[in-house]
């Protein structure tokens, strides 16, 4: 069940964004918050359409008021690119020239493109951004070659809308669809999101660019996205984006697994080298504030900018979009909505229960010990876990069965590895190993294992 906002939250959610946008000077700022799969907040302030003297007008933003996301669309457009790879049609490390016909760059690989760790420059060549002239498919792939390598791939971070311009042509190459309808049938249909396209509908804001000494409105022109539509083309509403939101934060596995995003929303390059705050996965930016980190992107196209934070553990998500071209940090602003739900209103930890009775995983329960360092196995949830304390710290991982005295790691410490229990002739628990490294049930030398001095 979702919980009620207190009342001084909800003071001090209405402060932050009314602040916000008279700080900002933008004429719009449209803002909601989800917990638990249901909308518990939203704000409009300002005016998502201005008057013709330029002054505020009667037009507030609403839920279902669609503003332009910009780049929040590389999210659906990875989504998309895992969903086939879960369907056995790509590989993430396989060379996007096995996909898609160019002439240059094809030895970069799906993972690098979707990580922006590629190495390939910002933009497609040309002038996009000063023409508002998307090329067609012809044109991005016949001017590829004159795009560079500006950085090795796996070098560092280093942001490409080319990138995902070209993953829009893995997606349409692949599925033999438009981009557009498999975005409609994989995800958009199936998580509800009916306010969301590439085209507004209906009740919409009109982005504008504040002059930032006369302080003058000025309506910006609407970018058709054409072919670059993949890297920033969508419009959508704080309704729709919430529910997307929820959807991080707890998948429909009918629509993509669980584990796969999860896998979007793990590090794969540090954004942040300065104090390692900020990473990049699959698809999805990560930002740490004190030990919560959050998962999103951020959006800007003329006229709008756009921020989606979520903290996967509490379920909460937060959504805000301006429509304005410059100043507003709706990213910022989207983690510090989370951040003061969670420091007033802090998720409730799950009840403790007693497990039921495992008589193999009772056999191994207790203290261990290896390399020196004592490891506790226990039972939790049905699963043999453990943890092992080394210098100070602490790390749980756990295990599923893969077979008599077979365990894998699918959690924390040595994920990926095997923990293997041992038995005498007799079938008593002797040892076990995890990793290969011996674990016993006193503290043994490296020497008494059987090792050479």
């Amino acid at each position: 069940m979702t919980t009620p906002l207190d009342s001084d939250v909800d003071r001090a959610l209405d402060h932050l964004v009314r602040t916000r946008q008279q700080q900002w000077r933008i004429p719009g700022l449209s803002v909601g918050l989800t917990r638990d799969g249901a909308p518990i907040w939203s704000r409009h302030v300002g005016s998502a359409r201005l008057g013709s003297a330029g002054s505020a007008a009667s037009t507030p933003g609403t839920d279902a008021t669609m503003f332009m996301i910009g780049s929040v669309t590389k999210t659906f457009t990875a989504a998309l690119v895992m969903a086939l790879r879960d369907d056995g049609l790509v590989d993430l490390d396989a060379p996007v020239g096995e996909y898609v016909p160019v002439s240059a760059h094809g030895r970069l690989t799906l993972r690098r493109l979707l990580s922006h760790s590629s190495g390939l420059q910002r933009e497609p060549a040309g002038e996009l951004w000063q023409t508002l002239q998307a090329p067609d498919v012809e044109g991005l792939l016949r001017d590829l070659p004159a795009a560079e390598q500006v950085l090795p791939p796996a070098f560092a971070f280093h942001y490409s809308n080319l990138a995902y311009a070209l993953l829009g042509q893995v997606v349409e190459r692949v599925s033999a669809r438009p981009w557009a309808e498999v975005l409609r049938d994989r995800l958009l249909d199936p998580l509800g999101l009916t306010r969301t396209g590439l085209q507004p509908e209906g009740d919409h804001a009109v982005g504008y660019a504040i002059h930032p000494y006369t302080r003058v409105a000025t309506q910006e022109p609407v970018f058709d996205s054409g072919v670059t539509a993949p890297l920033g083309g969508l419009w959508s509403c704080v309704a729709d984006l919430l529910r997307y939101a929820d959807f991080i934060a707890e998948p429909d596995a009918a629509v993509l697994a669980a584990s796969t995003v999860e896998e979007m929303c793990r590090p794969i390059v540090m954004t942040d080298l300065a104090s390692w705050r900020g990473a990049y996965g699959l698809g999805f930016g990560m930002e740490r504030r004190g030990d919560r980190v959050y998962v999103g992107h951020g959006g800007a196209m003329p006229g709008f900018l756009t921020g989606l934070m979520v903290s996967r553990p509490d379920r909460l998500g937060a959504v805000v979009s301006a429509n304005s071209s410059t100043t507003a940090e709706c990213v910022d602003l989207a983690a510090e909505l989370l951040t003061t739900v969670l420091d007033a209103m802090p998720t409730a930890p799950t009840p403790w229960a007693p497990e039921a009775p495992q008589d193999a995983l009772a056999e191994l329960a207790g203290l261990w010990w290896t390399e020196g360092s004592p490891l506790e196995l226990f039972v939790e949830q049905g699963r043999l876990s453990a943890m092992l304390g080394e210098r100070g710290m602490t790390s749980v991982t756990r295990f599923v069965a893969e077979g008599p005295d077979r365990y894998r790691a699918v959690e924390g410490r040595e994920r990926g590895e095997l923990f293997l229990v041992e038995r005498t002739p007799e079938g008593t628990v002797s040892r076990a190993t995890f990793a290969t490294y011996a674990v016993t049930r006193e503290p043994t030398a490296f020497h008494d294992l059987g090792g050479s001095a």
